[in-house]
């Protein structure tokens, strides 16, 4: 049985910089329990928000000691009691786990379990869960976008900005995207943009106004908020949103700008979903996997040794260029 076997697995026993990650070989494996399902992992998702959770400034604290991250695609190994939707053998990936993502084995109820479609490898599995479940919430649960409006994507070139373009095109939407390099730019326009900028040029924002006619954007999907928000709120067409997706720190912003449009900003966290939007969600994404506009890039993968090099360059990386995972 599981309970007597081990694993290898990243563990954290305090917070601070990467080097807390930790690579432990003789983790014991966990054991599914109610509607839970046994994964055994071949390659999971490495997101911003775990760099947060690791250097103890997020909101949210994890009980220590513990194992990071959330999304991991692999083949079940056992279902649990109750559980009737997986067998032992199915490819899947994950939206969220009980016991950690950067292991050979992970637990994960049911409901955040979704099977992996053949066309997609294991390590584009790694990188559904939070970019597509978060673009969708940013986009559709959050803004409320409609086919017409336009959208700019800050950041396109990473997890959840290609995830965001894709979904936006497959929406009707018009989609612009930012990116730091030009290998990012051509990553962002392959991925449904119809336009990218380079948002270390000066002047870029000008840019995205002349392509809107000056008439501003719709929504705004904004990965680096503590950077941004300020020239977001300028750039936004009468009625815009901003969803704020990821931050840094703090920013100073002038609250008439949002008065001179009516325009707003919203906060976006996937760990509100309601179980009826996480059903919405994977009914439209899966939509996506079967017509195939729905494909994850994957960007730098790293041995699950190299963990903490993961979380070093996620955060430093002079530009994105897909998801980044961690693979077994």
């Amino acid at each position: 049985m599981s309970g007597s076997r081990v694993m290898r697995a990243i563990r954290v026993s305090e917070c601070g910089a990467p080097s807390v990650l930790s690579l432990c070989s003789q983790v014991p494996v966990p054991q599914p329990g109610l509607r839970q399902v046994l994964i055994r992992v071949q390659a999971c998702g490495v997101n911003p928000v775990e760099t947060y959770i690791r250097a103890g400034t997020y909101s949210r604290k994890p009980t220590l000691p513990y194992t990071p991250g959330t999304d991991v695609a692999g083949v079940v190994e056992t279902a649990g009691e109750g559980v009737v939707g997986f067998k032992a053998g199915d490819r899947v990936f994950t939206t969220a786990t009980e016991s950690g993502a950067y292991a050979e084995f992970t637990v994960a109820a049911d409901d955040c379990v979704h099977k992996l479609p053949d066309a997609l490898d294991f390590t584009q599995g790694a990188a559904i869960g939070i970019p597509y479940f978060t673009a969708y919430r940013a986009l559709i649960h959050k803004a409320h976008s409609k086919a017409g409006e336009t959208v700019l994507i800050h950041g396109a070139s990473g997890g959840v900005g290609v995830a965001a373009c894709q979904l936006s095109r497959a929406l009707g939407l018009r989609v612009l995207g930012t990116a730091g390099t030009p290998e990012g730019m051509k990553l962002v326009l392959n991925n449904g943009a119809h336009m990218a900028f380079n948002h270390r040029e000066q002047g870029y924002t000008d840019k995205i106004m002349e392509a809107t006619d000056g008439r501003g954007v719709d929504v705004i999907v904004e990965m680096l908020s503590n950077v941004n928000l300020s020239k977001d709120l300028q750039m936004l067409a009468y009625g815009g949103r901003v969803t704020v997706v990821g931050s840094r720190g703090p920013i100073e912003i002038n609250p008439r700008d949002t008065m001179a449009n009516e325009s707003s900003i919203m906060g976006v966290a996937l760990f509100f979903a309601t179980p009826e939007e996480k059903k919405e969600s994977a009914a439209f994404l899966y939509a996506g996997m079967e017509a195939g506009w729905l494909s994850p890039v994957v960007g730098s993968q790293y041995p699950l040794d190299k963990a903490a090099q993961a979380h070093h360059d996620i955060i430093e990386s002079p530009g994105a260029a897909g998801k980044i995972v961690l693979t077994m």
